[in-house]
């Protein structure tokens, strides 16, 4: 489930070449997720650890993330005994 929602949010990602020759890639809906690289694979694979790391805490810190081709993370608080 964790790859393909990662998938379906890299599917959505942007990248630019900038002036310099490097490229820059972010994805919508995901504040704070960038990367820049020399190369367009450089700058994905950067972009992939980023998106990790993004989710690892917003997962821990309870905060909401979008919602994927019908795949949500977001956690649901159960009610208790």
């Amino acid at each position: 489930m964790l790859i393909e929602y990662i998938q379906a949010a890299l599917e959505m990602s942007q990248y630019k070449k900038l002036e310099d020759g490097s490229w820059f890639a972010e994805i919508p809906g995901f504040k704070g997720v960038w990367a820049n690289g020399k190369t367009v694979e450089e700058c994905r694979r950067e972009l992939v650890e980023v998106l990790e790391e993004w989710l690892i805490l917003k997962i821990k810190d309870k905060d909401p993330v979008p919602v994927m081709k019908n795949i949500s993370l977001n956690i649901k608080e159960v009610a208790s005994a």
